[in-house]
């Protein structure tokens, strides 16, 4: 089928996208501000056309968990929850990373802490990026800014997952879950037959097969000195990721004495601020991460040789502003800008912080 263009949710848009990519099972759990990806899920009945399975399973613990299973298979396994629901996740989480499983996981952030508000927010960037789960560990994170990027980010998110053997999320929020906009999404592909599985994962636990022993796939392992060697290697394979894998966006960075830093529905809203602050002849561009791990570190160390300050805008208290002072490494001034309870700023609030923050204009 070609390629069409639609009006929709982008919750609504995860969900088509992985079935048009041949996604194999979908294990999830209902909870706001993401509900619409298993509703659609529900409502598209993938099962009858595309034999995708979609099970609300009876808990997040146990649908990551079913995730587990199917990602050993060597299949395209996924889960998609808001932030409670993924801190109930988190071992196993921890566990694929430590199992070098692929899978995909999306997470479309409201308030905290706790059950907090159903308002979204970029609060658990933390959470994501530094590990969540036990363990020296990764995800590759992917964060869109549009109901396109939620589309095209399923296929990234599988294909980075698959090639490095790692975990991903798309790290969302409820501005980019709840939003309608037109959409191109993908033509369907067909899902892989199990001979191609065993072809492509050969790692993959898929019962007796002629010619080989049995895949057994843990993260568990007693000996210390080869547990050592296990996450030397999971080092390893990071610092590949951070080398190949860095996706930013840059806008009007070129002449810019100054950058806004940020990611997802804070960065649309900044886009707005450097037309208001240009307007008014302050030179303001936009760095936005789209990898927040791996996190363009060398990018903005090079830009902090060139303009006077940065300020990043997070719906938080102050999170990915840590690892932009990482980065820069005491070369300029980096301050934070941000709401919190599910309060998003206007480019008004983000031009006025700049102002207030940077140059005490």
């Amino acid at each position: 089928m070609s390629e069409e263009i639609s009006l929709m949710k982008g919750n609504e848009a995860i969900a088509h996208a992985a079935i048009r990519y041949g996604v194999d099972g979908y294990f999830g759990y209902p909870i706001t501000p993401q509900s619409e990806i298993i509703e659609t899920l529900m409502e598209e009945a993938p099962w009858k056309t595309t034999g995708m399975v979609v099970l609300q399973a009876e808990s997040e613990v146990a649908a990551i968990n079913m995730v587990y299973g199917g990602a050993a298979c060597g299949k395209y396994s996924m889960t998609t929850s808001s932030s409670p629901g993924i801190s109930l996740k988190q071992e196993g989480i921890s566990y694929m990373a430590g199992a070098e499983l692929p899978c995909l996981i999306v997470n479309v952030q409201r308030g905290g802490p706790g059950l907090g508000t159903i308002q979204p927010s970029q609060a658990d960037y933390f959470q994501t990026v530094k590990g969540g789960g036990h363990g020296d560990y990764k995800l590759i994170t992917l964060a869109p800014n549009s109901v396109q990027e939620m589309a095209d980010f399923v296929a990234l998110g599988f294909e980075l997952a698959f090639k490095y053997r790692n975990p991903a999320m798309i790290l969302t929020d409820g501005v980019i879950g709840q939003m309608m906009e037109k959409v191109k999404l993908p033509e369907f592909r067909r899902r892989r037959t199990n001979e191609e599985v065993r072809a492509q994962c050969p790692w993959a636990t898929l019962g007796k097969i002629p010619g080989r022993e049995p895949n057994i796939i843990t993260s568990l392992e007693l000996d210390s000195a080869l547990m050592e060697k296990n996450n030397e290697r999971f080092q390893a394979k990071y610092r590949v990721l951070e080398e190949k894998e860095v996706l930013y966006e840059e806008t009007q960075c070129d002449d810019a004495d100054y950058l806004l830093v940020a990611f997802g529905s804070a960065a649309r809203i900044c886009l707005k601020t450097i037309e208001m602050a240009r307007e008014e002849g302050i030179k303001v561009g936009l760095l936005r991460p789209i990898t927040l791990w791996p996190f363009p570190t060398k990018v903005l160390n090079r830009y902090a040789d060139k303009v006077k300050g940065m300020l990043t805008v997070e719906l938080n208290a102050g999170q990915m502003v840590e690892d932009v002072r990482l980065a820069v490494e005491g070369k300029i001034p980096v301050k934070h800008y941000g709401r919190l309870g599910g309060i998003v700023p206007t480019p008004d609030n983000v031009l006025d912080a700049l102002k207030e923050k940077c140059f005490h204009r």
